[in-house]
């Protein structure tokens, strides 16, 4: 017999008014993030930021940056913990943003799931939150979109975009360095978020459960995996303005310290420094000066991964990388150190020509992601 009852939204598999509860529960997180510049509130279709603080720069440029958080989703699904993706989500945005000496400025969020499950919704959001009010950038609005059919009832996905400014004269990258420079390590504070389609085949093929206690960590296995993304922003900011000084106050002269920096995500450490290298430069990074945290330690012998592949894959302890004046380095290392930052300096660029790296193999690396630029070469061993 043919169905004749009337077909409506919720009956599709969408819930209007779980969406409308989920805003309710988000709304106090997002409005903590507001500075005095987010104009109108929340709920607009738009959010409106009041941008004339520009004006106090000579030649304001803005920086825009988008991505997601990756399948480490699967883990927060899997351990249904969900308030710390949003770290994830907004350092692989805006730390691609101060890359480039800008300063965050807000941001928007995306998720997309099977189903509206409100209190799920608003700790995901939470997340987002307080990691965007620690990177000092308003959250001004987002979308969550339900998508019955496409997503399973508790699946997800993640995205953001973020926009900032930086001055025409403080712009960091490849022009700024020098043969002579030195390379700055910083502290990842674990996997972050990249190389989960490695690292979840990894414990798939072992058959460990997220539950399972690993003595290496001094936790689960889970809780090692969705260890937070640490955020640089901050940093690397008080970087550009101690070394470099205030575009507002004096044009920044080409040579200034603080030349450029590399946010280690997907690819590996060598091969994003390569991205902000110029062609006809190599830095040579010394392997010995720092050690594996666990947990990479322990997936390369339980996955019996080789070396390279890791270097490609994972960021082996380091999540963002500074470029600076080799007189500038000692301040720069206790300058984030006092900001509670470990680094440490792990190499030297330098001129090189291709006898220089012949024979190198695997451990040289040139030219990444479309980017024509300038070598890195990884020499020694690990600590």
């Amino acid at each position: 017999m043919t169905d004749t009852s009337p077909i409506t939204y919720a009956s599709a598999g969408v819930d209007v008014e779980a969406g409308d509860r989920a805003v309710e529960l988000m709304k106090a997180h997002i409005e903590a993030t507001h500075t005095p510049q987010v104009v109108g509130g929340f709920g607009g279709f738009a959010g409106l930021y009041d941008a004339s603080e520009l004006k106090r720069l000579p030649r304001p440029l803005l920086a825009t940056s988008t991505d997601g958080v990756g399948t480490k989703v699967a883990i927060a699904q899997a351990m249904d913990l969900h308030d710390t993706i949003g770290y994830d989500l907004v350092g692989m945005v805006v730390d691609d943003i101060v890359v480039t000496g800008a300063k965050p400025l807000f941001m928007t969020d995306y998720i997309a799931c099977g189903k509206v499950e409100p209190a799920r919704i608003a700790s995901i959001v939470s997340g987002i939150a307080k990691a965007a009010a620690e990177a000092e950038t308003a959250l001004v609005g987002g979308e969550t979109a339900e998508h019955p059919g496409l997503l399973g009832e508790d699946e997800y996905d993640v995205a953001g975009a973020a926009t900032g400014v930086v001055d025409a004269s403080a712009v960091l990258g490849p022009e700024r360095v020098q043969p002579g420079d030195a390379v700055i390590g910083m502290a990842s504070s674990g996997l972050h978020s990249n190389g989960y389609s490695l690292v979840r085949r990894i414990v798939r093929e072992a058959g460990w459960a997220h539950s399972r206690q690993v003595p290496e960590f001094g936790r689960t296995l889970g809780e090692e995996l969705l260890e937070p993304t640490r955020l640089y922003t901050a940093a690397c900011l008080d970087l550009i303005r101690a070394f470099n000084g205030d575009p507002a106050e004096q044009e920044i002269a080409p040579d200034a310290p603080v030349r450029g920096f590399s946010h280690v995500t997907g690819g590996g450490m060598a091969a994003n420094l390569a991205r902000v290298l110029p062609a006809g430069l190599l830095a040579t990074v010394d392997r010995s000066t720092w050690a594996w945290p666990e947990v990479f330690s322990v997936m390369a012998e339980l996955g019996r991964v080789p070396q390279a592949d890791l270097e490609r894959t994972l960021n082996l302890g380091v999540g963002m990388i500074a470029v600076v004046a080799a007189e500038a380095a000692d301040g720069v290392v206790a300058r984030l150190h006092a900001a509670g930052q470990k680094s440490w300096v792990m190499g030297i660029v330098d001129r090189y020509s291709s006898d220089d790296v012949a024979g190198a193999g695997e451990d040289f690396i040139q030219g990444a992601k479309g980017v024509d630029g300038g070598g890195v070469l990884l020499a020694g061993s690990y600590a």
